[in-house]
């Protein structure tokens, strides 16, 4: 039912056609899921723990295989990391991708996995699956992409996606003109400041220059595609379609991974 003229709509429409006033979302698209832990650790949507758990398994498994090989950048670099002449020498762009899926250290995988869990959900419950999706694989292809011309060694971590989230989070602020919107654009700033101060730190080894890359990308792609509340149907399913081939590129990513994954005895 429109709020406005009160008449009979279907639950599809985002504009009454009778009265032509903007409708809500409806109730059930509204509605969070159950809270952890009531409410004091976010609600983590389900892409969300997929990532997480593509992260540990692919943890897990670069683990035992460092543990048999005994190099771990001959395990990350077999597993896809974001290596310079491999990207450009070798023309292995999916490195752009599956390094954003790999981690050097218990901790490494520990704070990005918890700063994911939590920024992650609030990313989707304000732009929804499809363009939370495209935003943290194109700053993960973006931060990568950069830091290959910028920083040529190997590099790897989830981090460049989450930046890529804060700059969808810094996006909506500025999409949203008022006093919340500056807020919230303030917020999510000062996060960035402390992520690339922590990077100039050097025995932290953090890539500032994938950071810096995937914010730049996550900007861009979250103020492109602006939310499900203030699109079309047509736009929301062109987003489901981008959505769709990112994951089937990112799919593609891993078979090249595995179709080029080298014995030790190619190492060396």
């Amino acid at each position: 039912m429109c709020p406005s003229c009160r008449a009979f709509i279907t639950a599809n429409d985002r504009i009454c056609p009778y009265c032509s006033e903007p409708v809500g979302p409806r109730y059930v698209e509204r509605t969070e899921g159950a809270t952890v832990l009531g409410g004091l650790i976010p609600q983590a949507h389900y892409t969300t723990i997929l990532i997480l758990l593509i992260n540990v398994g692919l943890y897990i498994a670069t683990y035992l295989l460092e543990q048999k090989w005994g190099n771990q950048g001959e395990v990350l670099w077999a597993f896809g990391a974001k290596f310079g002449p491999s990207l450009f020498r070798n023309h292995e762009w999916w490195r752009l991708v599956t390094a954003g899926f790999l981690h050097g250290g218990l901790l490494h995988i520990a704070m990005n996995s918890w700063v994911l869990y939590d920024l992650g959900a609030q990313v989707e419950q304000i732009y929804g699956t499809p363009r939370y999706l495209s935003v943290y694989l194109f700053a993960t292809v973006g931060g990568f992409g950069m830091s290959a011309y910028m920083n040529p060694g190997l590099s790897i971590g989830s981090s460049a996606g989450i930046t890529g989230l804060l700059g969808a989070m810094i996006a909506f602020g500025v999409m949203n003109r008022t006093s919340v919107g500056r807020e919230i654009r303030n917020f999510y700033l000062r996060w960035v400041v402390q992520i690339l101060a922590l990077g100039l730190f050097p025995g932290f080894r953090i890539d500032n220059w994938a950071h810096l890359g995937g914010l730049a990308t996550g900007f861009v792609v979250a103020y492109l595609a602006g939310t499900p509340s203030r699109s079309t149907r047509t736009q929301d399913a062109i987003w489901r379609a981008v959505a769709t081939g990112c994951v089937l590129a990112t799919v593609g990513c891993f078979l090249q991974v595995y179709l080029h994954f080298p014995t030790p005895d190619q190492l060396r």
